[in-house]
């Protein structure tokens, strides 16, 4: 399963793309992560549906000093590579 997710709210300044690779390759899930111009935060995941659907959750409540207030999910198509990264912004 691979999900694209655009996160809004404080996540940037806060520590929450290196939360979300670390949080990622803990449940062993593939993808990236990178900040976005507008102040949210962008992410590609793909893996297990539980594990996705889990990461989904945890992103909406991010690392202590964030504040998330939406989490959007949609359908992705799988990255042709292994591993997770974080992206420079776009």
């Amino acid at each position: 399963m691979a999900k694209h997710l655009r996160i809004t709210g404080r996540v940037q300044g806060v520590g929450y793309r290196a939360w979300f690779e670390a949080r990622a390759r803990a449940l062993g899930l593939s993808g990236w992560v990178r900040n976005r111009a507008d102040g949210s935060v962008e992410a590609l995941v793909t893996g297990g549906a539980a594990d996705v659907e889990q990461i989904i959750a945890d992103a909406a409540r991010g690392p202590a000093m964030s504040r998330v207030d939406d989490v959007e999910a949609t359908p992705a198509e799988e990255p042709g590579n292994s591993g997770f990264r974080v992206l420079p912004t776009a």
